[in-house]
């Protein structure tokens, strides 16, 4: 007969535990859907509590989010990441105007909506990081915190591309999307060249193959700056944003230049808090996935 002593006990309790919680299986992510006027917005959904609503980029789907959307259900949030219009089950209307900037704010409120909430944490990279800070601005009502991946707050973007030759190098691609026919030369293969992790990768090109190429431009030729330098006329005005802000961006991004979140802090009325990662390129999430996530929940509890 085996002899237990108290330390042993403890160890077997541990044990179990621990094997009872590898055993529970892990929230599930659940497909759900949106309606803003004629246009439905497919998104996903996992875990329980505040609302996090998380907005991709070119060229992107949902499933960019999954490392994060785990870190944060575990950290007890509710995210829904969405599919943007044009892209994969979302819907995917024709024409330049159907991108137009109030209508991609509206997927974000129509998400918002249909969760049952009144407001919700917005997060967002590249055009959902542009879509982010609009929302934020033009319907400051449904965002309680905002964080943006990679993109300058546009007073930023603008004085960048008046006054900044990288910057305006590195727009040339935004230049090439506005042209007419540009969706002729993208394939969901060639979309899917930036993803390295090799699982995923088959899910980028199929999300890709369901999407709309057009619409993808449509995002720049309704929205992206079309002047450069003194052409571009006066600087706009934008209304403060009054909720804490976290910005993140890659240092070796080379289409959105880092100078461009200069002075961003003057727009917020709120705390702001910038982290620069110096190794990281324009898909930061996945450049330096461990990091971003941690400093998104971490920044996030400190102001539950």
């Amino acid at each position: 007969m085996r002899k237990f002593t108290l330390a042993g006990a403890v160890a077997m309790a541990m044990t179990i535990a621990f094997a009872a919680q590898a055993a529970t299986p892990a929230a599930k992510l659940q497909d759900r859907f949106a309606q803003n006027g004629a246009v439905k917005i497919h998104y996903v959904v996992e875990g329980k509590g505040p609302l996090v609503v998380l907005i991709h980029g070119f060229p992107d789907y949902w499933a960019t989010w999954k490392p994060l959307m785990a870190t944060l259900s575990a950290a007890g949030y509710r995210t829904a990441a969405m599919d943007n219009r044009g892209y994969n089950l979302s819907g995917q209307p024709k024409g330049e105007a159907a991108y137009a900037m109030p209508n991609l704010v509206g997927d974000v409120a129509a998400v918002i909506a249909a969760e049952g909430q009144k407001d919700a944490v917005v997060i967002g990279h590249d055009w959902g990081a542009a879509i982010a800070w609009n929302v934020a601005m033009s319907r400051p009502e449904v965002v309680n915190r905002l964080i943006i991946l990679s993109v300058p707050h546009p007073a930023g973007m603008a004085r960048e591309l008046a006054t900044n030759k990288a910057q305006q190098e590195g727009s040339n691609y935004a230049r090439n999307f506005q042209k007419e026919g540009s969706e002729k030369l993208l394939t969901a293969e060639g979309l899917a060249g930036w993803v390295k992790d090799a699982k995923e990768k088959p899910g980028y090109v199929e999300a890709f193959k369901r999407s709309d190429f057009g619409a993808m431009m449509n995002y720049y030729r309704a929205n992206y700056p079309k002047g450069v330098g003194d052409a571009a006329g006066p600087p706009p005005s934008f209304p403060p944003i009054k909720v804490p802000v976290l910005i993140i961006h890659g240092m070796k991004d080379t289409a959105l230049n880092a100078a461009g979140h200069n002075g961003a802090w003057e727009h917020v009325t709120a705390d702001t808090t910038i982290l620069m990662i110096p190794g990281a390129g324009h898909f930061v999430q996945h450049d330096a996935e461990a990091l971003v996530d941690r400093t998104i929940k971490d920044w996030l509890n400190a102001r539950r």
